[in-house]
């Protein structure tokens, strides 16, 4: 391998890290119901607000209020994962698929 070569594999895996550390420092903020969460690139919770006014007066709204964090961090967690296919596949395709 040659010194060119090697001079462009690391300068593209700097490159990939910097893409990595860009992905991990990115909030992505998703709303369900009354649950707006924010979740770090690396799938970090960040935090959980819920609209102003509501209050859980029966088990039932406390049940709700769970699916709803669950649902807002699944989408959170879709879309990280599609961020991350996005920023990333252009080392994929310089890799050939590894």
């Amino acid at each position: 391998m040659n010194q060119a070569m090697i001079r462009k594999m690391q300068q593209m895996k700097r490159d990939m890290e910097k893409t990595q550390e860009e992905i991990i420092n990115t909030e992505f903020t998703t709303t369900c119901g009354v649950v707006t969460i924010i979740m770090m690139g690396d799938h970090t919770l960040k935090q959980v607000n819920f609209e102003k006014g509501f209050e859980a007066t029966s088990d039932e709204d406390l049940e709700m209020l769970g699916d709803m964090i669950v649902a807002a961090s699944r989408q959170a967690s879709d879309e990280i994962e599609k961020f991350t296919a996005e920023k990333m596949s252009k080392y994929q395709a310089l890799l050939g698929g590894f």
